[in-house]
């Protein structure tokens, strides 16, 4: 599942000239994650940077607490997609177990139902850096991070996910199909190497979804840059986290959400 596929297709213009070309496709395949024996999750993500997602995923959803956490891990490709195998250390089991059993509690039970609910919206640590970025490190990211999406320019699919200095300077790329599997990669990346914010910010090639947000503050980022806009559970959970958002970041123009001041 290394390989790309690259499939025929007929270009069109508005004249109605036709030309037959040839386009290499991203991959799209089934990931089930399995942490110690117990399977827990499928994301439908891109099989690269596999070690990267793993982290960045297990320390998103709060499984561990650090990337020595994870002991080691086995890949299985089969027809229907790859298994992933991973072994976290004795003291991450309860995490495990317990984010599993609200995954499958009975939804049908009022209480269960509500706990669940409690699960999803699960206090967030508060960013203790101020984010002091000159607009013009926006700018600058965004005119640099495509030359830095190989994937993205072969395909044209992918969204990415970059770790950028104080002035602008992209640092640190990956890539997926999914943007939420984009940034955990690069949440993991920096994790495995110990690489930190250092005043910088993150920039994603997506929308500014609530979970992006949630694991920008998991990660201790100071401020979440988003292509796209934002949703209001969104800016709603940033300034909870004391996270400030630059949204419809584009080449052009962007907009800037100040967090609110910190306690």
């Amino acid at each position: 599942m290394t390989s790309f596929p690259i499939t025929g297709f007929r270009r069109i213009t508005p004249d109605g000239a036709c030309t037959a070309v040839e386009r290499i496709l991203a991959q799209e395949v089934p990931l089930a994650f399995e942490f110690n024996g117990i399977g827990y999750a499928v994301l439908m993500g891109s099989p690269s940077d596999i070690g990267d997602l793993i982290t960045g995923f297990a320390y998103s959803e709060r499984l561990i607490t650090q990337s020595q956490d994870i002991l080691g891990f086995d890949t299985h490709e089969t027809d229907q997609g790859i298994l992933l195998r991973v072994h976290l250390a004795d003291d991450c089991s309860p995490h495990v177990l317990d984010r599993v059993r609200h995954r499958v509690a009975d939804s049908s039970c009022g209480l269960c139902g509500i706990e669940n609910l409690t699960q999803a919206m699960r206090p967030l640590p508060r960013i203790q850096q101020t984010a002091r970025i000159k607009y013009s490190a926006f700018f600058r990211a965004l005119k640099d991070i495509y030359a830095k999406q190989p994937l993205n320019r072969a395909t044209g699919a992918m969204h990415a996910a970059a770790l950028c200095s104080a002035d602008g300077e992209v640092l640190l790329v990956r890539e997926d199909v999914g943007r939420h599997n984009a940034f955990d990669k690069l949440i993991g990346a920096m994790l495995v190497a110990g690489r930190q914010w250092d005043g910088g910010f993150a920039l994603l090639s997506s929308r500014c979804s609530y979970d992006l947000v949630e694991k920008a503050a998991l990660a201790h980022c100071p401020l979440l840059a988003t292509i796209s806009a934002p949703t209001d559970l969104a800016v709603r959970r940033a300034q909870e986290a004391g996270l400030d958002l630059v949204v419809l970041a584009r080449e052009d123009s962007i907009l800037r959400i100040a967090a609110p001041p910190k306690p």
